[in-house]
């Protein structure tokens, strides 16, 4: 596709939407201890690791100590069978197949760790689909940093204007953006109704999207 060098995903509420399994997962502990995990709190957690840990924020609301030796695996556990039985979003498949048969690389971009992303991209079979995968265990700083986008962008081996971020959360988009690429803004059942302001393109699912819309993003002259 002429001037669309690649394209990268981000995983989490893109991919799959495995955002509603990290926030239900710990919002349960959370109410075994009789405490409301705030939804709205949660959603400014999308998309980067850059918070504080859930264990934190529920020991801080009960005033004591919790067991984080029993607890955290427990959900960690409960997070990994949530996200197990989930299936691609809408056309995300699609227009991944899309780009590769146009022969643009793609790769994902994404603030959880490698054996989170990995292990859900080689089970639904997408891993070979890319050139390459960096994890927030790569980079000293997740998204809204640009690290991550940055580090994708130099495996790539191609220039940052010509790539294109397909994201679902706003701390995603400001990361591509500070780091030079164009960014489509999809939003997850969590981060609908987000200010995607900044995103050049602004769409309800993957399915709306293919090379041709993609391309038409980068080139253009800026607002």
């Amino acid at each position: 596709m002429t001037g669309l060098h690649a394209v990268v995903f981000d995983f989490d509420g893109l991919v799959i939407d495995t955002e509603w399994c990290e926030y239900a997962t710990a919002a349960a502990i959370f109410a075994e201890h009789g405490v409301e995990l705030s939804l709205d709190l949660w959603r400014t957690f999308i998309g980067t690791t850059d918070h504080p840990h859930w264990a934190d924020i529920l020991e801080a609301d009960l005033g004591r100590p919790v067991d984080r030796a029993e607890l955290v695996p427990r959900r960690r556990l409960a997070n990994w069978e949530c996200a197990r039985g989930l299936e691609p979003l809408p056309g995300v498949i699609e227009l991944m197949d899309a780009l590769v048969a146009a022969g643009v690389p793609i790769a994902v971009a994404s603030s959880s760790p490698a054996d989170w992303v990995v292990a859900h991209l080689e089970e639904r079979g997408l891993l070979d689909r890319m050139v390459t995968v960096c994890s927030g265990d790569e980079v000293p700083r997740t998204k809204p940093d640009p690290a991550l986008y940055l580090l994708a962008v130099s495996r790539l081996g191609v220039p940052a204007s010509g790539v294109v971020a397909v994201e679902d959360s706003v701390h995603g988009v400001a990361a591509a953006r500070s780091a030079g690429l164009r960014a489509v803004a999809v939003p997850s059942s969590l981060t609908s109704g987000m200010d995607f302001s900044s995103a050049d393109l602004v769409v309800e699912s993957c399915a709306e999207l293919d090379p041709t819309v993609l391309a038409g993003l980068v080139g253009r002259t800026e607002p």
